[in-house]
């Protein structure tokens, strides 16, 4: 790894910006007829959402999957207002100067409109094998990825050997302008180092409020020390699946189903972090994490339609900006 690590570009001022709010982009946006992506993808910017996002899986357990960067290609040309955000790429699983021109040539059509998280997996540790990685190395080779590519996202002539790959001379133009954010997901102590190392915020996942705060503590207090570092500018956020319906019974039947069927795992384990409810009861529980530090939240709705949940996530979007507006002033 080089001796210095490359800081990351995006990071600058954000405090006391709008609380941004965004919603997953399911099935139904992201294949079918154009005609009905397009209205969906409009009555998302309308009702006032700041941004789709999509996920990444190559093989996840009975062989489901997306590229997370494909996707956002799509959403990009269909829509040319929202922003797409990933969370997150498995980025171990690739090559980083492939990833850096699927990066460049996205931004070069949609400059500014791409946030890139990235995660480490490990739900699924055969999607990670049958991609040829070691799942014991995924945490290590993700962090020599990183630095690779924001390197080569610069730029520059970008050189790098480390124990999983090597390249020299590696040119990637033109380079993303403005520079891509990067936010790190993950909840182990190793993805709150990376984070604070190579990241300009982190993507927080199933944890309390109060352990939200904490690691925005943590994150911040690593990353304002060393000749690369800044200490202004971080822009973490929350990842969190939500059940809406005005019957609360019926929000958490549908809530549990769908995180069971993905996940494979008791909804139990997920409760405390996933809330369900009405609008006003689902930005009540997220309001919190405004108060630790979270700056953009990425909900994943489970509704009785996907107008339904488009129409909800607006709402609560609209709630939280106006709590955070009324304690700033």
């Amino acid at each position: 790894m080089p001796a210095s690590i490359p800081s990351p570009a995006s990071r600058r001022p954000v405090a006391e910006t709008p609380i941004r709010v965004g919603t997953l982009a399911d099935d139904r946006m992201l294949s079918g007829p154009h005609d009905r992506r397009r209205a969906l993808l409009s009555r998302v910017r309308d009702v006032g959402l700041d941004h789709v996002f999509v996920a990444d899986h190559i093989s996840f357990h009975s062989g489901m999957g997306m590229d997370g960067l494909i996707q956002a290609a799509t959403i990009a040309a269909l829509e040319p207002q929202l922003r797409i955000h990933i969370g997150v790429y498995l980025l171990a699983l690739r090559h980083p100067v492939a990833v850096a021109r699927q990066i460049a040539s996205l931004c070069e059509s949609a400059p500014d409109r791409l946030v890139f998280g990235v995660g480490v997996g490990g739900e699924d540790r055969h999607e990670i094998e049958i991609c040829g990685v070691d799942p014991k190395t995924r945490g290590r080779r993700t962090n020599e990825c990183l630095v690779a590519l924001r390197a080569l996202l610069s730029g520059k002539p970008t050189t790098h050997r480390c124990e999983f790959f090597e390249f020299e001379d590696a040119l990637i133009r033109p380079a993303p302008d403005p520079p891509v954010p990067i936010v790190i997901g993950g909840r182990s102590n190793a993805a709150v180092r990376r984070a604070a190392r190579f990241g300009d915020g982190w993507l927080g996942v199933w944890c309390s409020p109060r352990r939200y705060a904490e690691v925005v503590r943590e994150i911040e207090e690593i990353g304002s020390t060393g000749p690369d570092r800044r200490s202004a500018g971080w822009d973490h956020g929350l990842q969190v699946w939500v059940g809406l319906d005005d019957d609360p019974n019926r929000a958490r039947t549908r809530l549990a189903g769908r995180m069971e069927a993905m996940y494979r795992i008791p909804f139990e384990r997920f409760e405390r972090y996933s809330p369900w409810g009405s609008p006003e009861e689902i930005a009540s529980a997220l309001a919190p994490y405004v108060e630790a530090g979270c700056r953009h939240f990425n909900l994943m709705p489970v509704a009785a339609s996907t107008e339904a949940a488009i129409d909800g996530i607006g709402e609560i979007r609209t709630r939280l900006c106006l709590e955070s507006a009324a304690k700033i002033n």
